[in-house]
């Protein structure tokens, strides 16, 4: 088990900048410093691991446990106080998606000090609930039937101060014949029962939980519900069924504004996480932990599938009481980067008994301070994607897709033991639903080097941040000057940034693209930038980051492709931006072939393929640079990850998808083996003959292509590529032309056009 987690509050800073470090350990103490990551492999068969120190902090700190608070739900902290003896009445539409898992709010007030609240939820039968509770006795009433999972229903329940009298509504709006789950039941209580208890002003009014009070500053809350909630209501009086009916709508006469508390629209503000009272009492509000938002509500038609369009059509959020967002530990570390710490992949390295944990974070450069003519781009966006992966432990298929036996890392158990860290893109919920939102502000376990991963093939066995350190190693052993900046860098500073450099570099396995992201590197290949795209399965997704909530990225896979789960009819489109989701290929021009030539064509993650060169890599002039003192027809028969250059996933040259027709194919993989298949948006119907054997299509090329103004790209098209770098001492022919092209990339000489 781990017994040291941490992340940091940001991975991109500038030297003068702090980064602060939140750390649970269960140890009394353990030792923190910084060090520099060069190369994270720990493969006998690969370089020297190269973790070096710096002249950063060193020191001893005492140990604390943090907790993380997972699941999500809405707080209204202004309210004002509430009498004792009054009438009320909570109601919303609801589609619960786990309504047998255990008691869950809907709406609830409760004060946790003197145990006064009331509650609609769900009882631990599944069934809907009213309650209203004094610290000396709880009064409740329940439907006599069962909700069932992902239907929707109207529900309700009042508080009849005047006669004592309780009740509860379960209405389904699509009633299922021979299906019993509609009821109205009412409940008198006995006598000196006088309607709800007093509630103090401050006590938030909370949506999908009930509140417990703060935890270490943080709010903390119980009883999560699973499922979407539309238009919740809160109302000063107990009512009949048809007046409830007469609040359902966003509409409402002066006499029934007379009674309402709050009303809330989920559908306005979409990108934030604030939600906000419409009934003219400004009771606005905040969500924990980022619920979905921009999901079906109860009223969609399905005519429209742009959320922008008809608004009041996506006015539910879809809450999950594994939900996470900002973990929000106390600080255990403020690190002031020195002034002099070069650009480059940093860590803090922790240790205690024998464990040891490193919380990685990138060192850009200053404002004004001296460029590298090279930029590596760290690919944070897609570390996101993918922090916390629990592909060893959710997917039954996994051995199936890794075609070898499955092998559980310790963090792998950590983390399916401890859900509470949070998903990566590729997880389900613990409701069954895709996850479409990651955060960067919490532990990431699987963000760090010295790390074997299941998707990475031997010896190295490497995948994402570990594989991508054969990048940087291979610079480093050239001897050559880089600058490092993040995902999140390129898509707040966009081409400006770009700008500043002559090359830029990838890492393995860029996949996931925002729209700003996108276009920088678009612009700057078309304005004379010269671009190395170094892996394969690159500018795969569309994500939208939330630029008005820090540390957050959202997918929506939408129609096609690679999927590990598929969002339901009506929501493809971002809540951040409102931008159409899924495949950059589906988005008019911007196929990954139209930016750097190559596109997603495989995946295997067995054993990799070496290259062959292609008869223009001997005859076209334009290419001769790239093949100075190589006179091998086999490319990257070798390497650490698979075995071979070409492998894991891997991109063709395709014309037909947007490739340029003037781009230089220099060398094709193949054959691959039989787990190598053909990615699913390239088929129509599934067919025999679509894997890596006898499939010419499942293969990698390596591509040169002049983009304009003098400016050029070289992709790879293979995430096992980097890997064949260092071999034989970095002295090959995949590390010589991988040189000879950033040498001649950085040479300030135009390209023609």
């Amino acid at each position: 088990m781990l017994h040291i987690t941490a992340y940091v509050d940001q991975v991109s800073v500038c030297p003068g900048q702090t980064v602060q470090l939140m750390v649970h350990c269960e140890y009394p103490s353990y030792q923190v410093e910084v060090v520099k990551v060069v190369h994270g492999d720990t493969s006998p068969a690969a370089p020297q691991l190269k973790i070096l120190p710096t002249d950063g902090i060193r020191r001893e700190l005492p140990g604390r446990p943090q907790r993380i608070l997972a699941g999500s739900f809405g707080l209204v902290e202004r309210m004002p106080a509430w009498s004792p003896g009054r009438s009320l009445t909570f109601q919303a539409f609801i589609c619960p998606t786990t309504p047998g898992k255990g008691r869950q709010a809907i709406i609830s007030r409760f004060d946790p000090h003197t145990g006064h609240g009331v509650l609609l939820g769900i009882d631990a039968a599944g069934r809907t609930l009213f309650e209203v509770r004094t610290a000396e006795q709880t009064h409740s009433v329940a439907s006599r039937r069962p909700l069932l999972a992902g239907q929707w229903y109207f529900v309700a329940g009042s508080c009849d101060a005047s006669n004592g009298l309780l009740s509860v509504w379960q209405i389904p709006l699509a009633p299922t014949p021979t299906l019993a789950d509609q009821d109205v039941r009412q409940r008198p209580c006995p006598r000196p029962f006088a309607g709800t208890p007093g509630l103090a002003a401050g006590i938030p009014l909370s949506l999908a939980a009930t509140w417990r009070g703060q935890d270490a500053g943080r709010p903390c809350a119980s009883d999560h519900f699973n499922g979407k909630i539309d238009r919740p209501r809160a109302l000063d009086a107990a009512l009949d069924l048809a007046a409830l009916r007469g609040l359902q709508s966003d509409a409402w006469s002066d006499a029934q504004k007379a009674c309402l508390i709050g009303a809330w629209d989920f559908s306005i503000g979409m990108q934030t996480d604030r939600f906000y009272d419409t009934s003219g009492a400004g009771l606005d509000g905040r969500f924990v932990n980022m619920p979905t938002r921009a999901v079906t509500g109860h009223n969609f038609s399905g005519e429209q599938h742009c959320w922008r369009e008809q608004p009041a059509q996506w006015s539910a959020v879809h809450f999950h009481d594994d939900d996470l967002h900002d973990a929000g530990w106390l600080v255990d570390l403020a690190y002031v980067v020195p002034q002099a710490l070069k650009s480059g992949i940093y860590a803090f390295r922790l240790c205690s008994h024998g464990q040891e944990q490193f919380v990685v974070f990138v060192v850009k450069p200053a404002p004004g301070a001296r460029r590298a003519k090279l930029l590596y781009l760290f690919p944070l966006a897609t570390y996101m994607a993918y922090a916390n992966e629990h592909f060893g432990t959710n997917d039954g298929l996994v051995e199936l897709h890794l075609n070898r036996a499955l092998v559980l890392h310790p963090h792998q158990v950590f983390l399916n033991e401890h859900r509470e860290y949070g998903h990566s893109l590729y997880d389900l919920h613990s409701d069954g639903s895709g996850v479409y939102y990651s955060s960067r502000l919490r532990p990431m376990l699987n963000l760090r080097p010295k790390l074997e991963s299941n998707h990475g093939a031997r010896p190295s066995n490497l995948w994402q941040f570990n594989a991508d350190t054969h990048i940087t190693d291979w610079l480093e052993h050239l001897g050559l000057d880089y600058d490092v900046v993040t995902d999140e860098d390129l898509h707040q500073q966009g081409n400006a940034l770009l700008a500043q450099y002559q090359v830029v570099m990838t890492a393995t396995h860029p996949e996931y693209y925002s729209t700003a992201m996108w276009q920088a590197v678009f612009d700057f290949t078309r304005s004379g930038g010269r671009l190395m795209y170094m892996g394969g399965n690159g500018f795969y997704w569309r994500i939208a980051f939330n630029d008005t909530v820090a540390g957050i990225i959202e997918t929506r896979r939408a129609e096609g492709g690679s999927r590990a789960w598929e969002p339901p009819t009506g929501e493809y489109y971002h809540a951040f931006t409102g931008e159409y989701g899924g495949l950059w290929r589906r988005q008019g021009q911007r196929a990954p072939n139209h930016l750097v030539g190559v596109g997603f064509a495989a995946q295997g993650f067995d054993e990799s393929s070496p290259y062959r060169r292609s008869q223009a890599s001997r005859s076209d002039p334009r290419v001769a640079f790239a093949f100075a003192g190589i006179d091998d027809e086999i490319l990257g028969d070798f390497g650490l990850i698979g075995g071979g250059a070409a492998g894991m996933e891997v991109d063709r040259h395709d014309v037909a998808r947007g490739s340029p027709r003037h781009a230089v194919v220099l060398a094709s993989s193949g054959p691959h083996t039989e787990a190598h298949v053909l990615v699913v948006e390239d088929m129509l119907f599934n067919f025999m003959g679509t894997t890596g054997n006898l499939c010419p299509l499942v293969r990698s090329d390596i591509v040169f292509f002049e983009s304009g103004q003098g400016g050029a790209v070289f992709s790879v098209g293979s995430i096992a590529y980097a890997g064949a770098l260092s071999h034989n001492g970095y002295a090959n022919n995949i590390s010589r032309l991988t040189e000879n092209v950033l040498r001649r990339f950085l040479d300030a000489r135009p390209f023609p056009d």
